[in-house]
């Protein structure tokens, strides 16, 4: 599996990777195997320490803030983007009812999932490595998943009375597992570009791009 392999992680049981890949709905279909679930339960608590220990020992903000912060990182919307980024989107076991409907909600539930068949399989600190290999740089970009950056943008963009057009540059894949990438222009120059398994969610991560060059 490439989502591994690239953090050169090598899993020795087998069963606990496909566990961790396979929804519900293909469990049933298949003679009720397991399902992520029980998985996703651990690394979703693993997940958790690693990046409150991370932001205790990297940061001075107050609890408060520090909670704020790692609602953010550990949220649906930015488990979902590790995911796609990495390529675990692509490995999930699906069965037929669900197919065509591989949500956000999944995704981030199996990234989950592969973060406690890791911990199983190889021990908390290559889990944590995989989860700050794969996270920290979000952080260091201080990216804020609770933030709709399209909005941000056309605001930044106002102030100077600059035109600002999103452009859909490719598109691939099956119906289901459409792929597009988008760029972003202000006034007819590109300042980002973003991929995502919809338009809205590449036209978000284009925005993204921008608004982070844009506001240095």
């Amino acid at each position: 599996m490439n989502f591994l392999k690239k953090f050169n992680i090598n899993i020795n049981n087998n069963k606990l990777l496909t566990v961790a890949l396979t929804h519900s709905s293909y469990a049933n279909e298949h003679g009720h195997c397991e399902n992520y679930e029980r998985l996703e339960f651990l690394g979703d608590a693993v997940l958790e320490v690693v990046v409150s220990e991370y932001l205790f020992l990297n940061t001075n903000y107050k609890e408060g803030q520090m909670t704020k912060l790692r609602a953010s990182y550990v949220c649906e919307k930015a488990l979902a983007t590790y995911s796609k980024k990495i390529g675990i989107d692509k490995e999930i076991k699906l069965g037929h009812g669900q197919i065509n409907n591989l949500n956000d909600t999944i995704i981030a539930d199996v990234f989950e999932a592969i973060i406690g068949a890791i911990y199983l399989d190889q021990g908390f600190d290559t889990a944590k490595k995989y989860i700050e290999d794969i996270i920290v740089p979000y952080i260091d970009k201080q990216i804020d998943f609770n933030v709709d950056y399209k909005t941000r943008l056309q605001e930044l963009v106002q102030t100077g009375k600059k035109s600002l057009e999103y452009e859909v540059v490719k598109e691939e894949g099956e119906a289901h597992k459409k792929i597009f990438e988008v760029v972003v222009k202000i006034d007819n120059i590109i300042y980002g570009k973003g991929i995502g398994n919809s338009k809205k969610e590449a036209e978000q991560m284009a925005a993204l791009d921008a608004y982070n060059k844009s506001a240095r």
